[in-house]
């Protein structure tokens, strides 16, 4: 991943805390699964492993930011490798969010089974923008460990898909409220884990950002895509 330095301790302990990152992506990513394999199951029991692991991502978070902050001290690092670090710290907060929005999914499918919610609200339209979300996170990550520009900016240009996934199905759930107001309190739940599918593609799409940051040193928050690809491509 990184660039080779005199000091092989030095690689090892950067490839080390990247390796760590991608793991705790990986449970990252099965936990965003779980969630909505409860949802369309309506498991309860798929809910308590999003929970179970929602302790690991947290440890795991805290864990790394405290190797990155042992290395930053004992190696003063500077340019890229300073960029790299800061950014994995980035990294890992925003794979905790992400974890956060599959908990925020596994509590609300549990409101919707305490409920008794009818099985007729399209609960199982929302895997759709999911498997979107989970696979732009997948894609980071894997940009990630091959430090991928294009495969950045692709990320970039195709959060807007997930947007009007969110957009399209708030407008049917407002159909189903207005069709029957007894659906108004499980319709919200799916309102607020469909927010949370959204904001998972948000952290993947500020992963890809931070790629750009550790190759090209560029911090293109808030920028256009048009700016983008012309300034890093």
């Amino acid at each position: 991943m990184p660039d080779k330095h005199l000091s092989t301790q030095f690689d090892s302990e950067i490839n080390d805390v990247c390796s760590r990152v991608m793991e705790m992506g990986g449970l990252v990513e099965a936990q965003i699964r779980q969630s909505v394999y409860s949802l369309t199951q309506l498991s309860a029991e798929v809910t308590d492993q999003v929970f179970e692991a929602e302790d690991r991502v947290n440890s795991m978070e805290v864990e790394i930011d405290r190797e990155l902050t042992s290395i930053i001290g004992r190696r003063q690092p500077t340019a890229r490798d300073l960029r790299l670090l800061m950014a994995i710290s980035k990294i890992t907060a925003n794979l905790e969010r992400a974890g956060d929005e599959a908990q925020k999914i596994a509590k609300m499918v549990r409101s919707i089974i305490d409920g008794g919610t009818p099985r007729k609200l399209p609960s199982s339209e929302l895997r759709l923008a999911t498997e979107m979300a989970s696979s732009q996170l997948r894609k980071a990550l894997d940009g990630f460990a091959r430090l991928d520009i294009l495969s950045a900016v692709t990320i970039l240009k195709e959060d807007d898909l997930i947007d009007k996934e969110f957009d399209g199905f708030v407008r049917k759930l407002i159909t189903y409220m207005m069709e029957d107001p007894r659906t108004i309190s499980a319709s919200l739940d799916l309102l607020f884990i469909a927010k949370a599918i959204e904001r998972i593609g948000d952290h993947a799409k500020n992963i890809a950002e931070c790629i750009i940051y550790i190759v090209k040193g560029a911090d293109i928050r808030h920028t256009s895509i048009a700016e983008i690809e012309s300034s890093v491509l």
